[in-house]
């Protein structure tokens, strides 16, 4: 159900009586209290992956939740000790700006709602992260930037890959290029979903395989080419479930050309797994499957060499280089313009797919 249709009564309170170096004090302030953090959201990843991490953490801990679900509210405070002035609901959830104990707003919601409660959690005062995507459009993301700019927080965008080793390797190849000139980049992430009601097969909501998991190989083809594409050669839709994916794409395939000449043929789906990431150079190959998981990221190179590097939490090191960050007061690894670099390239392979036609970038 959506949240504005929630009658949720005001006052929650009533109703209960790593980066590829490890965590170094080069990097954090001695004696540095950890900045606390507050969930928006207690779907699944919150529930189930970002909580748990916070548990891991160095420099951030869990200190507040906001829900439009009553009933989540006493497993997570007996869970994680979250007392009562730190549970808020979406209607209350600008009071965050008079507690101490909260120094950052973490967005966990369906991508059609990030915009406006991401505004929301800058006008806090408190620091944001979003999960990505990071928004339905670019004139979302732009009013996200422009509020935390207005606010004189940070911004970051959940885009833990960018955090992973290994992912961070292929990375810096961008730009020493080890094999030589890229030619070719094949991206695929997908899964198959069989939900049949769900936020992610609603339209108004963000839904739709490029959407959900198609910003993963877009953003993969952006980092390892080091680039940002200057067009959108070809895009298609495909949906075998037409009365499920009534509004939103199944399936999503695209190709996009880059300023060097690299090609990336892309594909994401929520109707079969598929999770590789190739790069194919003058001088040899490299790549990683799965290159997007929640563990277990593994790959080589065409000479041998592999990619292998681990960590022992994903969303652990993101909330850490992130907290780290605002404590430094250096800059986020993903901000917000990283995002909404994606988006912009989303709304693009949509209107190909549409026209059947390309569609330029610059």
């Amino acid at each position: 159900m959506a949240l504005d249709r929630r009658n949720f009564i005001r006052n929650t309170s009533l109703l209960l009586g790593y980066s590829l170096l490890p965590y170094s004090n080069l990097y954090a302030n001695s004696g540095q209290k950890q900045l606390g953090v507050c969930l928006v959201g207690l779907g699944y990843y919150s529930t189930d992956l970002l909580a748990p991490a916070l548990q891991r953490t160095k420099h951030c801990r869990l200190t507040g939740i906001v829900t439009g679900s009553p009933w989540k509210i006493p497993k997570w405070q007996k869970q994680y000790g979250i007392p009562d002035k730190n549970v808020y609901n979406y209607q209350n959830m600008k009071d965050i700006a008079n507690n101490p104990e909260i120094d950052i707003i973490y967005i966990v919601l369906p991508t059609g709602m990030h915009s406006e409660y991401a505004i929301k959690a800058a006008n806090t005062g408190k620091h944001v992260w979003c999960e990505k995507p990071m928004a339905r459009t670019a004139t979302e993301c732009q009013a996200i930037i422009d509020a935390c700019n207005k606010n004189k927080v940070k911004l970051s965008i959940g885009y833990r890959m960018q955090h992973e080793p290994n992912t961070q390797k292929i990375m810096s190849w961008a730009t020493s290029k080890p094999y030589g000139k890229i030619k070719s980049v094949k991206a695929e992430a997908g899964y198959y979903d069989s939900r049949s009601d769900h936020w992610k097969q609603k339209k108004s909501m963000g839904g739709g395989a490029m959407y959900d998991m198609g910003v993963y190989p877009l953003n993969a083809t952006r980092y390892v080419t080091g680039e940002e594409p200057v067009a959108i050669l070809k895009a298609t839709h495909t949906n075998k479930r037409p009365k499920i994916y009534t509004e939103v794409d199944e399936t999503t395939s695209f190709t996009l050309e880059f300023p060097s000449g690299a090609i990336a043929n892309c594909k994401t789906s929520f109707g079969g797994g598929m999770n590789e990431l190739l790069v194919d150079c003058e001088k040899g190959t490299y790549g990683l499957s799965p290159f997007q998981a929640y563990g277990g990221i593994r790959g080589k190179t065409s000479d041998g060499t592999l990619l292998n590097q681990s960590i022992p939490n994903q969303q652990a090191q993101q909330m850490d280089n992130d907290a780290l960050a605002i404590i430094n007061n250096t800059s986020v690894i993903v901000p917000g313009e990283e995002g909404m670099k994606d988006i912009r390239i989303v709304e693009a392979i949509y209107k190909a797919a549409k026209s059947g036609a390309q569609v330029s970038l610059i």
